[in-house]
């Protein structure tokens, strides 16, 4: 097993932190650049410029990370932000395909523009790609599902989306940072950045196709969304210039979230995803193999046993229970050791 040890000095944390689906730990480079732009904030010798090219590094990142042109990527503060721009930009009368239990931040929002006709439709997870109809006009889902960690089966979902003329729609917040994503096999990729990304709260990005981005209306559009944003900050006759990127549904940049964003998926860069994929699911089916079950494949794998986040609270692992059962997260600031724990609690 690769234990990524070249990268395990970068964390230092006073519990086993099995709970990355709910928020990933930051890298020491990470944690470091925060400090040393929030201690700037205070001390009033923060410069905004310097602030700015952590976003562009974010971006850049973010972009190779999930494999796709920078220009393409946007920037914004939540994946329910995004999917309320994607879900204001359908038009009238548009159908919705989702899975059953499927996370709310990528359902309310279509179910928000029933008002214009728009209707939501759900399946199984596992009869999505079947399910896909020639009235579909869209199809919306997690790549891993945040529960369960079951991992969408994507190359189905995205054959039947094509071969109807169905946009697709994917969300990787529990995905990009462990997962090898290609971003191009999707309309829209969408993610939040404080899970296995290991940023702040508040940030969030989306791969727009350029085919997309022609039918999608930039609701938030300020500043940064325009092709000068320093030249942009009043609107006058003519109004400033949208860009031409995926820049053009940016927000507001969050300057400290990316800050810390820029240095921790440069991490995840040097690493390499497919490595910290083999990491994570080693990890987490060690510790199936451990309580006797089949290995899942996942980086996320959940147990259903009476007592499980007492038992392991009370060894210092912090997890969470959700959809009934009690969730571990691994990523690359743990060991076998963590793994090993986790099932002496258990069992």
């Amino acid at each position: 097993m690769d234990t990524m040890d070249t990268f395990d000095h970068l964390w230092n944390t006073d519990t086993v932190w099995l709970n990355t689906a709910q928020y990933g730990i930051p890298p020491a480079p990470a944690h470091q650049a925060l400090d040393q732009a929030l201690h700037a904030w205070r001390s009033g010798t923060g410069d905004p410029l310097h602030w700015g090219r952590a976003v562009h590094d974010t971006r850049t990142n973010l972009a190779a990370l999930v494999h796709a042109p920078a220009q393409d990527i946007a920037l914004g503060t939540a994946v329910s932000q995004i999917t309320g721009t994607l879900a204001a930009s359908l038009p009238a009368g548009a159908r919705v395909l989702v899975p059953q239990d499927e996370f709310s931040s990528l359902v309310l929002p279509w179910l928000s523009q029933a008002d214009r006709g728009v209707t939501v439709r759900t399946a199984p997870l596992q009869h999505l790609a079947e399910s896909v109809r020639p009235d579909t006009d869209l199809v919306a889902y997690s790549l891993v599902h945040s529960a369960t960690g079951r991992i969408a089966p994507t190359a189905d979902i995205a054959s039947a989306a094509r071969a109807h003329g169905a946009r697709l729609v994917g969300d990787a917040t529990q995905a990009a940072g462990w997962l090898p994503v290609r971003a191009t096999d999707f309309d829209a990729l969408l993610g939040a950045a404080y899970k296995w990304l290991m940023a702040p709260r508040g940030l969030a990005f989306a791969y727009l196709s350029p085919a997309l981005r022609t039918e999608l209306r930039p609701h938030n559009a300020g500043p940064a969304a325009t092709r000068d944003p320093a030249a942009s900050l009043y609107a006058g006759d003519p109004a400033p210039e949208l860009s031409e990127t995926a820049r053009a549904f940016d927000t507001s940049p969050n300057w400290f979230a990316c800050v810390a964003a820029a240095a921790s998926t440069r991490v995840l860069l040097q690493a390499g995803v497919e490595r910290v994929r083999d990491h994570n699911v080693a990890l987490a089916d060690r510790l199936r193999a451990a309580l006797g079950q089949e290995p899942g494949g996942s980086a996320i794998t959940s147990v259903e046993r009476p007592g499980a986040a007492e038992r392991l609270a009370r060894a210092g692992i912090v997890t969470t229970s959700r959809g009934g059962g009690t969730r571990l997260a691994f990523h690359l600031y743990n060991t076998p050791q963590d793994a090993d724990l986790a099932a002496r609690a258990l069992l």
